[in-house]
């Protein structure tokens, strides 16, 4: 293989990567009525099988990326694909409900290392600017289609095989991506000498993100005021109190301070979380429609996402010309205007068949796309190479705790006034986004880790 050859096939890795993690989001949705009926969960507690993953994943996004520094990001990187593959081995052969649950738990770990890990081997093997720009394009459309192929995925396995399928097929894909990264993906560096981990900084802010986590994903079914929710968001807010002061102190800090000082990141990590609270709420209202409101099937529903998948796909290539053209925060602006007018064309269409969803579910999905792509390029602008995986475990953390909270937000509301009127208030946070990133100073400055950890380089970088 030849040195012009290899990023396109590194690249090819990342995708499949990304589809896997996209696809596992998805499949076991479907399959959660009969993994519920045939291990005897409730109705209640069967969620758990959903937020199991969820909890695990956002709350060691931030352990994950940092590993992936520290350790290495492509030791990483496959050793997040080993822990989907044992994990999901695990949750095919699950006989009861805390053997599966366990099962996923230990995939959302394999979630949130393997996230920051793709994300910062794009920012370290791909240089910033063009090359890269497309490289998160590529990687974005793979995510998108990964949706729809975990929909339809899952409804065909489920109704073939049963719903072991869904888990037993991620085993393959996930170990055959990991054995080729091995062949394909460069070698780590030598781990540099005089770095810690930071074992007290990894613990807080680990405990602290999954119980805060816990709690906004509980929050809605158990009750705001119910012990356990409190307990854990008490306890979220000591430990990420401790995490503070443990960062302040620390010679070589879980979260180093250069990255609080650059304004790229910043923006991008805020963008991350009101994207997830606008945009990625909308398949729980969708599936709603779909399912509960239309009568759909499994299998019609996963083709019913077809249309707002390609959208989105169609979107993440977009956003990378945009960007490449006007700068990402002009990119940004543009994707969240388009996807408020989409949305809002989107919930007025709740009332009609199907054919009246999909103007919206087009257009929503191109603004989807191009946020997406757009987000992503701005929170790895001017971040130095060995501090990359960090800076993406932020974005992936808010990126979860936006989606946590944004649905928490939405379904009480939607409780209140309806599902439409929950859509419409998504469109408004999309429009205030595309408002605050207008006004947003996104300058950022690359750093270098040297004696204070915050001297400027002499190049810098700007979005735009």
């Amino acid at each position: 293989m030849t040195s012009s050859t290899r990023p396109a096939w590194v690249l090819v890795l990342l995708a499949l990567a990304q589809l896997i993690y996209a696809l596992d989001l998805n499949i076991v949705f479907v399959a959660l009525p009969e993994i519920g009926a045939d291990l005897g969960f409730s109705g209640q507690t069967q969620q758990w099988v959903v937020s199991a993953y969820v909890v695990f994943a956002g709350g060691f996004l931030l352990l994950g990326g940092r590993a992936a520094d520290l350790l290495g990001r492509r030791r990483v990187f496959v050793l997040a694909l080993v822990l989907y593959a044992l994990s999901s081995l695990a949750g095919g052969l699950a006989t009861g409900q805390l053997m599966i649950v366990v099962a996923r738990a230990v995939q959302g770990i394999g979630g949130a290392l393997l996230l920051p890990a793709t994300l910062a081997l794009i920012g370290t093997l791909f240089p910033e600017g063009r090359e890269r720009n497309r490289a998160f394009a590529v990687w974005g459309g793979a995510g998108a289609s990964g949706l729809t192929v975990g929909a339809l995925l899952g409804g065909v396995l489920t109704q073939a095989f049963g719903w072991s399928a869904v888990f037993f097929v991620n085993v393959p894909l996930a170990g055959l991506v990991a054995v080729a990264a091995l062949a394909v993906v460069p070698a780590d560096p030598p781990r540099a000498t005089g770095r810690r981990f930071d074992l007290p900084g990894a613990l807080t802010a680990t405990a602290g993100a999954t119980l805060l986590v816990f709690a906004l994903v509980q929050g809605p079914d158990a009750g705001w005021t119910s012990p356990g929710v409190v307990l854990a968001a008490a306890l979220a807010v000591v430990l990420l109190g401790v995490f503070a002061v443990v960062e302040a102190r620390g010679a070589d800090p879980l979260l180093p301070p250069s990255l609080l000082r650059n304004r790229a990141l910043l923006t991008g990590i805020g963008v991350t979380a009101l994207y997830m609270a606008t945009f990625g709420t909308l398949p729980y209202f969708l599936t709603v429609l779909f399912q509960t409101v239309r009568g759909m099937s499994a299998l019609q529903t996963g083709l019913a996402f077809l249309v707002p998948s390609l959208a989105i796909a169609a979107g993440t290539q977009l956003g990378e010309r945009l960007t490449g053209r006007f700068g990402a925060r002009t990119t940004l602006v543009a994707g969240f205007g388009v996807g408020a007018v989409g949305t809002v064309v989107l919930a007025v269409g709740f009332g009609g068949g199907y054919g009246a969803v999909v103007p919206g579910l087009v257009v929503s999905g191109v603004g989807q796309g191009v946020t997406w792509t757009a987000m992503w390029i701005t929170a790895a602008t001017g971040v130095v190479p060995e501090e990359q995986g960090v800076a993406n475990g932020m974005a992936s953390t808010t990126l979860n705790l936006g989606n946590a909270v944004g649905l928490a937000v939405l379904i009480a509301f939607a409780g209140a006034s309806g599902s439409r009127a929950a859509v419409l208030v998504a469109a408004a946070g999309m429009a205030v986004g595309a408002v605050l990133v207008a006004f947003a100073r996104t300058a950022a400055r690359r750093t270098a880790r040297d004696g204070d950890a915050g001297r400027p380089l002499n190049r810098r970088a700007r979005v735009r």
